[in-house]
């Protein structure tokens, strides 16, 4: 063999190997970047982000959109904001919600707030384990969104906008990556500049009522020992205000119903009796915009509440222990926490300076499909 002829053959593998290198070299799937605004308050403890779902730029973009969007049920009309409000701290400010269906659903619309920490079973029955898993259920629920996923899939591969944010967040449009993109984005929904949270950093001081209210919130009640205490944190672990997330110990039976009219609340998942009447122990954070309260919506206002704790519970099997110990009055067998009137105005002034005006009206949590959004964007 010639010497050119060899020259050509091995210039040849030489572009075949480069040829070979740039493909193996070049990216298989989208490239994402770490979303660098995200922070997370260090007093509100550990939290877990799916290996398989981390956070990303393009994630929450995506679940955004997605999370505005009422292209996401069946009559195009209900998106998952409709129940969950910004201004309202992510609820819709109803007893019971309503969805495409026009009936009323069986619970109140939950806060969205630090969703990354507290109990990871989703729902006040507790009936999803992930936030991945809570972003679909209502999605193809009939009540609710009524949407078949299948269908869904459809509407969103004819949108060239999802088309493409869906390519640069995860690579292709489907079920999973929709669950992953909305959970995305409501890990993001981070509440922690209250009143409260700047007393917390130092930097001011609650009021003579509000700071009264917060030693009330913080104890547990001790009659002999003269000790007075609202009990609240008990349930509502202490800067987070939610229920704890060892397996379901945020989860309570806080005396609603007596016995024979207990609803079937965490049972419904673990099956156990000992769980009937049992919900999930909400956030307190911006708990003076998220009424009506409790899993039914009956309470129309925090004195109301505080009206159940101190004379309105009611006995079953399954109240919880920590409710039987919560009296500030000894020798006394009632259910009730004898709170008297000034402590019930300070508990409430202290509730009222879990309000976060900045989370409510931070604009990346915000309707990207405002004409106003759009265009400050």
């Amino acid at each position: 063999m010639s010497m050119p002829k060899v020259a050509i053959i091995i210039s040849g593998f030489a572009v075949l190997l480069l040829a070979v290198a740039i493909i193996v070299l070049q990216p298989t799937g989208p490239q994402t970047r770490p979303l660098l605004s995200f922070s997370a308050p260090f007093v509100f403890g550990h939290f877990n982000i799916p290996a398989d779902n981390p956070l990303t730029a393009e994630g929450v973009k995506l679940g955004r959109r997605l999370f505005y969007d009422p292209l996401l049920s069946a009559n195009n009309r209900v998106s998952c904001a409709t129940c969950h409000l910004q201004q309202l701290a992510f609820t819709d400010g109803k007893a019971h919600s309503v969805g495409v269906s026009g009936i009323p659903l069986p619970f109140n619309s939950m806060s969205l707030a630090n969703t990354l920490w507290g109990p990871q079973h989703f729902f006040w029955n507790g009936r999803a384990q992930s936030l991945e898993e809570q972003a679909l259920m209502p999605i193809q629920d009939p009540n609710e969104m009524a949407q078949d996923m299948n269908e869904l899939i459809d509407k969103l591969r004819a949108d060239e906008v999802y088309v493409r944010l869906f390519g640069a967040a995860y690579g292709e449009i489907s079920a999973k990556n929709i669950g992953r993109a909305i959970a995305s984005f409501e890990r993001t929904l981070i509440s922690a500049n209250s009143k409260y949270d700047q007393f917390l950093r130092g930097e001011l001081k609650l009021n003579t009522q509000e700071e009264r209210g917060r030693k009330l919130f913080m104890a547990h009640p001790d009659a002999k020992a003269s000790l007075r205490g609202g009990n609240c944190i008990d349930c509502h672990s202490q800067f987070l205000t939610s229920g704890f997330n060892t397996q379901f110990d945020g989860f309570t039976n806080n005396g609603l119903e007596a016995e024979e009219t207990l609803e079937p609340g965490l049972e419904a998942l673990t099956g156990l009796a000992a769980d009937r009447g049992k919900f999930k122990v909400p956030s307190l954070r911006n708990i003076a915009l998220t009424a009506p309260y409790m899993h039914d919506g009956r309470f129309s206002s925090l004195e109301q509440v505080l009206d159940h704790y101190n004379g309105g519970i009611k006995l079953s099997s399954t109240l919880s222990p920590l409710i039987f110990e919560a009296n500030n009055q000894q020798n006394d067998s009632t259910l009730s926490l004898n709170l008297n009137k000034e402590e019930k105005q300070a508990l409430i002034a202290f509730l009222h300076t879990l309000t976060d005006n900045t989370f409510i009206n931070d604009k990346r949590f915000s309707d990207p499909f405002s004409k106003q959004v759009q265009h400050n964007e």
